[in-house]
């Protein structure tokens, strides 16, 4: 492995997409928050005059943990899920096995912390199925999605929980869990030691400015975790949003935004399959499909210069110029995706 590569591990999908372009690159259900949240939001802003206080915290925690059926000593707020990527140097591994493809900033963190890494690349052919005797014994670190960015592969419980081990800590982005009827196969309700659970409130809620997520795991484990980190880490908003996002009547919105996520994918899926010479991964669980089609970059061009705008692939480890990954939308906007996949891949 190469360091030379680290540029391509900090690119998101941010980058590809680009106003008056439809966005298809970035994995996010909404433009902005629903009304309730912002009207929140809005009411919180009298509390920005003082600092965050610990009752704040502990209430966020609270909610978290009634969500998740946990204590709230094993939740830590955080600035977005990528904070805690962020702070995994912290826990001082020495080995740290990272399941590919999938989100780079965790090894990008490590990396940089002077960490040493070592990729497990799933196999395609295997539907990139996580296999728990793929990853080195001696690992004393295991990262992975579930579902996995940009796979979109939901990987089983009891496959993950075969990972943890005495003396490792097994970290779960479960970042697009809540896009998954029912959570399926979530691990964030295991109080399991070594287990490290990271979830995100953008990706469901439209809220990638305000970078809201939360730790779940041992106390001690989550001690150390933050044992670096500033006082204040998170700012009043996203306590705020924490709390508002784990009431019941979010939790309600969430699972009916999950089943329609898995009506339009599945539309989307079969359209894209039908077009020729595009391969589409269809055990997608997630709300966007990996695809693979011939002369990638050049297809990913032409969609750009017919204002549409997807995320490229080879920027994950394990994929090429090849791939590229498509968020799915509503309906008359993956019309306008597959009108444009069409228009490329037919007629060149």
């Amino acid at each position: 492995m190469s360091g030379d590569d680290r540029e391509l591990l900090r690119h998101h999908g941010d980058v590809d997409a680009a106003r008056g372009l439809a966005d298809f690159a970035v994995n996010v259900r909404l433009d902005r928050p629903p009304e309730w949240l912002r009207s929140r939001l809005a009411e919180a802003l009298d509390d920005l005059g003082s600092y965050p206080s610990a009752e704040a915290d502990e209430a966020a925690r609270r909610a978290v943990a009634t969500r998740h059926d946990r204590r709230p000593d094993e939740v830590l707020v955080l600035a977005g899920a990528a904070e805690g990527f962020a702070l995994l140097p912290a826990l001082r591994p020495k080995l740290a096995a990272l399941i590919h493809p999938s989100f780079t900033e965790p090894e990008l963190a490590l990396r940089n912390a002077g960490v040493q890494v070592e990729r497990v690349v799933l196999d395609a052919a295997d539907g990139y199925r996580l296999r728990a005797e793929q990853v080195p014994d001696e690992a004393d670190m295991v990262v992975l999605g579930n579902p996995t960015n940009p796979t979109s592969v939901l990987h089983p419980a009891e496959e993950i929980r075969r990972l943890l081990r005495p003396g490792r800590v097994v970290v779960v982005d479960e970042a697009f869990i809540d896009t998954v009827p029912g959570e399926r196969e979530s691990v964030a309700h295991l109080a399991e030691p070594g287990l490290l659970v990271l979830r995100s409130l953008t990706k469901m809620w439209g809220l990638p400015g305000l970078r809201a997520g939360y730790a779940l795991g041992d106390p001690r484990l989550l001690a150390d975790l933050g044992r670096n980190r500033p006082h204040w880490p998170v700012n009043s908003l996203v306590l705020t949003a924490v709390r508002a996002c784990c009431e019941p009547h979010a939790i309600a919105e969430s699972q009916r935004a999950a089943a329609e996520f898995g009506e339009h994918r599945a539309q989307l899926l079969a359209e894209l399959a039908g077009l020729p010479g595009v391969e589409v991964v269809r055990a997608a669980e997630a709300p966007f499909l990996l695809l693979r089609v011939p002369d990638g970059r050049r297809v990913r061009e032409a969609l750009r210069e017919r204002g549409v705008a997807v995320r490229r692939g080879d920027t994950f480890p394990g994929l090429d110029a090849d791939h590229l990954r498509v968020a799915v939308r509503e309906p008359e906007q993956n019309s306008l995706l597959v009108k444009a996949f069409r228009d490329v891949v037919e007629r060149g």
